[in-house]
């Protein structure tokens, strides 16, 4: 079997997919929104608005967009509060998944999230019930053409990073996430700006899926990112190139 992390199966699938920008661009804006609010509006001062802003640009988010959210954010004045919820449980196949939300109506998010889980075969457990089995890390990743994996690898490992794997889906940085702007930041310098760059959950171990089980995990995940409220689903399932190429086509 040809292992793929559970980011590049998502990277690999989401490729195939026509993007909803418009609802990307509105999560990124309320990331930036909460970063600004939490802190200062300058991001040199702010490591959590640097980290979303830089997210916003990797994903071609235009300027302006981010400048009214930053504002936004740190006018403080429009009388929305945003909850920073995490959920956890488990998928079909015993998979484990963590859902990091931003809601400003908490038992709205924690009905739609329930209900998501229930109606494709998993439940929602305990917080802390499956947040062990994962590592909490800075991300970046560049697509294959972005970047020589060797020039790559001597740069992030300079800047700190822990662990830098290539292949053809393309490179991915990890690092601790007290690193993470570092990191990034000595990166873009030299390859420009990433396509993810973010705080993530890496698994420790990963859970293998057949074609079924993998199917209705992925309608799973489908379903909690088209959620306004989500805004990161992550997931420690694996599955063959095989079974990837087929729910893929």
């Amino acid at each position: 079997m040809a292992g793929h992390s559970q980011f590049k199966n998502i990277m690999h699938r989401k490729g195939a997919q026509d993007k909803k920008r418009a609802k990307e661009f509105a999560k990124l804006a309320r990331e930036i929104m909460v970063a600004a609010k939490m802190g200062l509006p300058d991001p040199n001062d702010n490591p959590r608005l640097r980290g979303a802003i830089a997210a916003a640009r990797g994903k071609n988010m235009p300027k302006d967009n981010i400048d009214r959210a930053i504002k936004k954010g740190a006018g403080g004045d429009d009388g929305t509060n945003f909850d920073e919820i995490r959920y956890e449980g488990y998928g079909p196949g015993g998979v484990a998944i963590i859902v990091d939300v931003l809601t400003d109506n908490r038992n709205r998010s924690a009905s739609e999230v329930r209900a998501a889980f229930t109606k494709h075969g998993g439940n929602l457990g305990e917080t802390g019930s499956v947040a062990f089995m994962f590592d909490r890390v800075g991300l970046v990743f560049y697509p294959a053409d972005k970047a020589d994996a060797d020039e790559l690898f001597e740069v992030a490992l300079e800047a700190g990073a822990q662990d830098v794997s290539s292949d053809d889906a393309g490179h991915e940085i990890i690092s601790d996430p007290d690193d993470l702007n570092t990191v990034r930041d000595a990166l873009v310098e030299k390859f420009g700006e990433p396509e993810e760059a973010r705080l993530d959950w890496k698994p420790q171990t990963m859970t293998e899926l057949d074609e079924e089980k993998a199917g209705t995990l992925l309608k799973l995940i489908d379903v909690l990112e088209d959620n306004d409220d989500v805004q990161r689903v992550a997931s420690n399932f694996e599955v063959s190139d095989e079974v990837m190429a087929k729910l893929s086509s």
